[in-house]
């Protein structure tokens, strides 16, 4: 099989252990994480070759996160090296009605000194059948932009399939570039895109009609954002697949969890899981492209158990600590049978 690449950011997260708040912390548990690394873990965990790339400084934290990788599975013979820092995020984690908060300190990283030229995308896809990025890459730098830009341009020429989860980031998009041009022309090489109903309205102006997501608690109707995956695959005619993840959010503790997909043609609704108490629902969108990508390639011409597959891993990855979905393909069968019941195996 031919491998996956994934292209973005990898940084060290720093998060107050036990649910303390910033103010009450002495110390910090450490983890590796991004969202297209995040990507590559799943894929790479569910025996799918997989290669990350992206740019690190040549020192023990850029070490440190490459081990991560390796140990999980992961190519990173393509991440060059250079920069003087590693991008650090804080993660604050909520609980019950306090939601989590999270703090960036991501300038001037490696990766957001990246600049087009700097990676051998030629090579490197001539091996490579499926090109994930996200919209935090394009957020970071205008020469991550660029760089994105020149893969998704070439992946396109060479037959590559394409996809993006549309990520908006609030707090990014701080160097001034016209986010929604940047990520119009990127989307348009995309034949799979995912998002929520804020990606859409964020990045393109685009929303469910009638609904406000903030007011709908668990009641989420999947019917309610058809119109958000048609205006989508309208603006964006090459795409394939327009994926939306459905969060009903009745405590930072307690969410539901679905998703749907539109072919074009047919809707395509996930069963619904009710995740509480929460462990960490960081990596949570990543977890479910890493599993969408896994049951599109596993299960071609079957979108329902493609959809299903990666509702069921990204439910369970809301009881793993870290960015990464650590399980396995059996545990994801499991719970799509309908066993979610969690009893020990032995």
């Amino acid at each position: 099989m031919n491998q996956v690449v994934t292209f973005g950011e990898i940084m060290l997260r720093l998060s107050p252990p036990d649910f303390l708040r910033f103010s009450q912390a002495y110390s910090f548990d450490v983890t590796y994480g991004g969202g297209e690394s995040n990507v590559a873990v799943s894929l790479a965990n569910y025996g799918i070759p997989c290669c990350f790339v992206s740019r690190l400084p040549d020192n023990d934290l850029g070490e440190c996160a490459l081990i991560e990788l390796r140990k999980r599975g992961v190519n990173t013979e393509q991440i060059i090296r250079g920069g003087d820092r590693l991008g650090i995020y804080f993660l604050e984690s909520g609980a019950v009605s306090r939601g989590s908060k999270v703090i960036y300190d991501r300038a001037h990283s490696a990766m957001a000194e990246i600049k087009p030229g700097m990676i051998d995308w030629k090579t490197l896809f001539k091996n490579t059948s499926w090109f994930h990025w996200t919209g935090i890459t394009p957020a970071i730098s205008e020469g991550a932009a660029a760089a994105c830009l020149e893969a998704v341009k070439l992946a396109s020429e060479m037959g590559v399939t394409i996809s993006t989860d549309l990520n908006y980031r609030a707090k990014l998009w701080n160097y001034g570039g016209n986010r929604e041009a940047i990520m119009t022309e990127l989307t348009s090489y995309c034949d799979i895109i995912l998002g929520n109903e804020e990606d859409a309205e964020k990045h393109f102006g685009i929303k469910p009609e009638n609904l406000d997501i903030t007011k709908q608690g668990h009641e989420i109707n999947a019917e309610a954002f058809q119109s958000v995956c048609k205006q989508m695959m309208k603006k964006f005619p090459r795409a394939k697949k327009v994926i939306t993840t459905l969060r009903g959010s009745i405590s930072a503790s307690n969410n539901t969890w679905a998703g749907v997909l539109y072919d074009g043609k047919k809707i395509y609704e996930s069963p619904q899981y009710q995740i509480h108490p929460i462990v960490d629902r960081v990596g949570g969108g990543d977890s479910f492209m890493g599993g969408l990508i896994y049951g599109l390639l596993t299960y071609p011409g079957d979108d329902q158990k493609a959809l299903n597959f990666a509702v069921a891993a990204s439910c369970l990855k809301h009881t793993i600590k870290g960015d990464a979905n650590l399980v396995t393909i059996e545990e994801v069968e499991k719970l799509m049978s309908g066993d979610a019941s969690g009893r020990v195996a032995r």
